[in-house]
C-alpha cells in the first residue's frame, strides 16, 4: 500500500470516527440518502435554507450511461452509482423532478490545460459527506477537494501535488435545459460573471433568467485566461474561418467574453504541495450583489471557520426536534429527512434585502427572508405542516413570499423558481398552505390580501393560469376530458375550495363558506359506485370509454389523470373522507377498497396523490392497526440510509418530510385543516421545541410505551385518557405529553 492511499484512508476513518463519537442531531446527517434511485437530491454543502450549493457533477459524459444528462430526463447534478466527474457545481436544486441549475462547474486539474470536459473529467474515490462538507479524491490528478458552504457563497479547498496545476471555470456546462453565459477575469485572484438559466421542465423558455457570480481565490494564479468554442459554421462561410468551431485559449484575457461554451483557467506553478481556496459568491440580482455577498458572509475567514459556522446552524435548527431511543440507523434516517426538508424553499434574497420580482423585471427590497422554489402541489400536503409546528417563523416568511409573488405578478404561484412561474403540475396549492398556516395560529402576514388573493384565483373565469377551465368546473362541479388530468385537477380544486372555505369561515365570511364548502363536495358527481373509483366524464356528461382504472400509474399518460391512476386518485379526498366513505358503502367496503390498493401494489409510495393513503383507516373503528402496521412497513420497506434509501423524487423535501411525521408518529392528514391522524411513534420520546412567539408552551413530547411494534393499546395527552386516533393542532402545541401506549 502506497504512502499516499494510507494517508487518505487514514483521513477517512478519522473523519467517520469523529463522527461517531459524536451525537449531535447534526452528525447524524448523511447527504448520499437519495443520491440514487431518482432520489435526486446531492451529497454537497448547502447552508440552512442556502441560495449557494455545491454538488459534485457526475451526469455528463458517455462514461455515466444510462444515467447521464443528455440522454435522458434527469434531473439531478449528481448520481452515486456514476463514476465520471467534471466539476463541482455552486448552484442547484435538490429533490426536483425536472433539469434547472447545476451551473458554475469548477474544476481542479493537474498538467498541460485541457479545456474540454470529455478529457479533463476523472473518477473520483474517498467520497466523504455530512453536514456542510463534502470532499472526494480525484484520481486522475491526486487532488484532494474540500467544499463548504454559507448562506450565499460556495467554499472550495483544493490541495494540489507539485507541479503545474489549473483551476476551470466552466460555463457551458450544466444541468439547466438554458445556454448563454459571460465572464471577465477581474484579477490573478478574481473572476465574474453570469450563467443563464431557466425553462424548469422545460416551460416558460421566455422567462430565463441570469445567475451572477464572483469567484475569489487565495492565492494569485501565475497565468489565467478564458476560452471560448463557437458553433461551427457551414458552407461558404466556413471556408474562411480558421477557427471554425475550434476553442480559442485566450491568455492573459481581461476583457468581457460572451458566449455559451466559454470558461476561465487560473494556473499555478507549484514547486511543493499547495492548497488554493475558491470561494463563489452568488445572486440573482446582480454581480455587485454576489461579491457584496461574499465579503459579507465568508470575508477573510477561513475554509475551517465557514464550515463550523453552517455546522452549527444546521446543528441548532435540526435540535428542534431530538429524538431518543431506537437504532442509530433509525436517527440517521430521521435527520437526514429533516435535513432534506430545510433546504427548500431556500433564499432569494442578498444580504442587502435585494432579490429579483417575479415577472416585473424589477428589484425588490425585504427585511426579512425572500424564499423560493414553490413546490406546491407537493409541499402543500405536509412539508409546509411540518414548518409550521417546528419552524413557524420560516414558515411565516413563506407566506409573506408567496403573498409579495401575488404583489408583483397579480397571481399565487403555483410552482415558483428564482421568481419565474413555471405553471408545472395542477391545481390551486397556494391557497391550501396560507389556510393551513393561518389556522394553526400563524397569523403575523396580511390575511384580507391572502383570503382576496385566493378568490381571485378560484374565481376570476378568464385568463386564470392558476385554474384552466374554471368555468366547466364551476358549472358542471367538475372538469371533462378535454381538460388534460380532469379527474386529478378536479380533486385538486375541491381540496382548495376547501381550504377558501375554512379560512372563509374563520374570518366570519358565512356565504363564501357555504358557497365554497359546496364547491369542495362536487368530485361526488366522478364517482363510480359501481367501480368504486372516480371516473373521467366526457363533454357530454358520459362517462368516458374504454376506462381502464390502472392506467396511467408509474408516471405514463392516461385520460383523467396526472402522474398516478384511477387507484391513486381513489381516496384523495382528504377533506371529505367522511363523505366518501358513505359513498363506498360504509366502514366495511371503504377499507376494503384502501385494502386493495395496497395488495394489488397500486399504492405508489414515490408520489403525492396517495401519500396519505397509509392514514386513512384511522377513519374506520377498529382499523386503525392497518395504519399502525402499514406506515412501520413503508418506512422500513422505503427509507434506508443508503443512497436508494428515498422511495424515488424526494420532492423537495415532501418524502422526507412524510418520514419526519411518521416517525414521530403524527401525520398531518387534512392539508388545510390543523388536525393529525395518530400512529405509532417509531423513538421512546421525542420533544419538538415550540417557538414561544407562536406558541404558549416551550415544547412537545411525544412518547412510546411498551412494544416497539404492534398495535396501539391505549393514548393519553397530559395523563389523561384520550380517544380517538386524530388530534387538534391546538391541543399538540399546548404543550405536554402525548403518550402512546402499546400493546
Amino acid at each position: 500500500m502506497t504512502h499516499k492511499l494510507t494517508v487518505w484512508i487514514l483521513i477517512v476513518l478519522f473523519d467517520a470516527l469523529l463522527l461517531k463519537a459524536q451525537e449531535q442531531p447534526a452528525d447524524y446527517i448523511n447527504p448520499f440518502i437519495g443520491t440514487s434511485n431518482f432520489g435526486a437530491t446531492y451529497p454537497g454543502p448547502i447552508a440552512p435554507r442556502g441560495m449557494a450549493s455545491i454538488s459534485p457533477f457526475n451526469v455528463a459524459g458517455s462514461q455515466n450511461l444510462p444515467l447521464e444528462k443528455d440522454s435522458r430526463w434527469l434531473s439531478n447534478p449528481y448520481v452515486h452509482e456514476n463514476t465520471f466527474l467534471t466539476g463541482f457545481s455552486q448552484v442547484n436544486l435538490s429533490g426536483v423532478g425536472c433539469p434547472d441549475l447545476g451551473v458554475i462547474l469548477l474544476m481542479p486539474t493537474t498538467g498541460d490545460l485541457e479545456t474540454n470536459y470529455l478529457k479533463y473529467g476523472s473518477t473520483y474515490s474517498f467520497e466523504l459527506a455530512r453536514a456542510g462538507y463534502y470532499s472526494s479524491k480525484i484520481d486522475k490528478y491526486n487532488i484532494r477537494a474540500e467544499f463548504t458552504a454559507s448562506k450565499r457563497v460556495g467554499v472550495s479547498k483544493f490541495s494540489f501535488p507539485k507541479g503545474r496545476s489549473n483551476i476551470l471555470l466552466n460555463l457551458g456546462l450544466g444541468l439547466t435545459n438554458e445556454q448563454g453565459a459571460m465572464v471577465k477575469v477581474v484579477s490573478s485572484t478574481e473572476i465574474e460573471g453570469m450563467r443563464s438559466v431557466g425553462s424548469f421542465c422545460y416551460n416558460s423558455p421566455e422567462d430565463a433568467y441570469p445567475v451572477y457570480f464572483v469567484a475569489k481565490f487565495s492565492k494569485p494564479a501565475d497565468k489565467f485566461g478564458v476560452w471560448k468554442t463557437p458553433s461551427k459554421y457551414e458552407g461558404v462561410e466556413a471556408q474562411w474561418m480558421s477557427y471554425n468551431g475550434k476553442t480559442r485559449v485566450m491568455e492573459n484575457n481581461t476583457k468581457m467574453v460572451v458566449g455559451d461554451s466559454i470558461g476561465t483557467y487560473f494556473s499555478y506553478d507549484f514547486d511543493k504541495p499547495e492548497t488554493v481556496e475558491v470561494k463563489v459568491g452568488v445572486s440573482y440580482v446582480s454581480i455587485e450583489n454576489a461579491r457584496k455577498n461574499l465579503e459579507e458572509e465568508t470575508g477573510d475567514k477561513s475554509f475551517e471557520t465557514i464550515h463550523k459556522e453552517t455546522y452549527d446552524a444546521w446543528n441548532t435548527l435540526l435540535s428542534r426536534i431530538k429524538v431518543e431511543g431506537g437504532a442509530e440507523e433509525d436517527k440517521t434516517i430521521f435527520y437526514t429527512a429533516l435535513y432534506h426538508a430545510l433546504i427548500h424553499p431556500n433564499t432569494l434574497n442578498d444580504v442587502n434585502g435585494e432579490y429579483p420580482e417575479i415577472k416585473t423585471g424589477k428589484i425588490g427590497h425585504t427585511d426579512g427572508t425572500r424564499y423560493t422554489v414553490f413546490s406546491l402541489w407537493d409541499t402543500y400536503r405536509n412539508l409546509h405542516q411540518l414548518m409550521s409546528l417546528v419552524y413557524p417563523k420560516q414558515q411565516s416568511d413563506m407566506v409573506k413570499s408567496i403573498l409579495q409573488m401575488y404583489d408583483e405578478n397579480g397571481w399565487l404561484p403555483k410552482w415558483e423558481l428564482n421568481s419565474t412561474e413555471t405553471f408545472t403540475m395542477v391545481g390551486d396549492p397556494a391557497s391550501i398552505v396560507i389556510t393551513d398556516t393561518y389556522l394553526k395560529g400563524i397569523q403575523d402576514f396580511d390575511v384580507q390580501k391572502a383570503y382576496s388573493a385566493m378568490l381571485k384565483s378560484a374565481d376570476q373565469l378568464e385568463n386564470n393560469p392558476l385554474r384552466p377551465g374554471l368555468e366547466n368546473y364551476i358549472k358542471r362541479g367538475y372538469l371533462t376530458t378535454d381538460i388534460s388530468g380532469s379527474v386529478s385537477t378536479t380533486e385538486e380544486y375541491n381540496v382548495a375550495d376547501y381550504s377558501i372555505a375554512l379560512l372563509a369561515k374563520a374570518l366570519g365570511k358565512k356565504d363564501d363558506y357555504k358557497r365554497f364548502y359546496g364547491r369542495s363536495l362536487s368530485y361526488r358527481i366522478l364517482f363510480d359506485k359501481n367501480l368504486k373509483l372516480l371516473r373521467p366524464r366526457l363533454p357530454s356528461g358520459r362517462w368516458y370509454r374504454p376506462f381502464d382504472p390502472d392506467a396511467g400509474a408509474n408516471f405514463t399518460e392516461n385520460v383523467g389523470f396526472i402522474e398516478g391512476n384511477a387507484w391513486q386518485y381513489a381516496f384523495m379526498v382528504p377533506h371529505d373522507i367522511e363523505g366518501l366513505i358513505k359513498l363506498m358503502g360504509g366502514g366495511k367496503g371503504f377499507s376494503a377498497q384502501l385494502q386493495k390498493v395496497f395488495d394489488t401494489n397500486q399504492f405508489d409510495m414515490a408520489n403525492e396523490p396517495d401519500i396519505a393513503y397509509p392514514y386513512l383507516f384511522n377513519y374506520v373503528k377498529g382499523e386503525e392497526w392497518r395504519s399502525q402496521k402499514l406506515v412501520q412497513e413503508l418506512v422500513k420497506k422505503y427509507f434506508k440510509n443508503t443512497p436508494d434509501g428515498i422511495p424515488g423524487n424526494d420532492d423537495t423535501g415532501v418524502m422526507s418530510a412524510w418520514l419526519v411525521y411518521s416517525m414521530m408518529g403524527i401525520y398531518p392528514i387534512l392539508p388545510g385543516e390543523p388536525k393529525y391522524a395518530i400512529t405509532a411513534p417509531m423513538f421512546d420520546k421525542i420533544t419538538i421545541q415550540l417557538d414561544s412567539k407562536y406558541y404558549k408552551s416551550k415544547e412537545l413530547v411525544i412518547e412510546r410505551v411498551g412494544n416497539r411494534t404492534g398495535a396501539i393499546d391505549k393514548i393519553e395527552l397530559n395523563e389523561k385518557s384520550y380517544k380517538g386516533f386524530f388530534i387538534n393542532h391546538s391541543d399538540l402545541v399546548k404543550g405536554g405529553d402525548l403518550k402512546v401506549f402499546m400493546k
